[in-house]
């Protein structure tokens, strides 16, 4: 599964066969990243589609020494489950 960071519309992605994208949007608010929304086509949901972006997403802003702002439900649920990302958030 291919995942790319879309600088220009501020949004990972994961493109499909179909040209649909799975997304990550976010934001920058005074050098952290703001996690907005997450977005899986219908007919990829179900899949593990969104726990991967999310994880990509988390592991990329570990990498980059950046801390994090939660506004995505979706992503506020995943960091439920796996704590350890909290130190993550700014």
């Amino acid at each position: 599964m291919e995942i790319v960071n879309n600088k220009k519309e501020y949004r990972f992605e994961i493109p499909f066969e179909d040209g649909e994208y799975a997304t990550l949007t976010y934001r920058w608010l005074k050098g952290s990243m703001v996690l907005m929304h997450t977005l899986v086509p219908a007919a990829n949901r179900k899949k593990g589609v969104g726990a991967a972006l999310v994880k990509y997403v988390l592991d990329y802003a570990r990498a980059q020494h950046l801390k994090i702002i939660v506004y995505c439900p979706f992503v506020a649920r995943y960091m439920k489950m796996h704590l350890e990302y909290n130190d993550l958030k700014a």
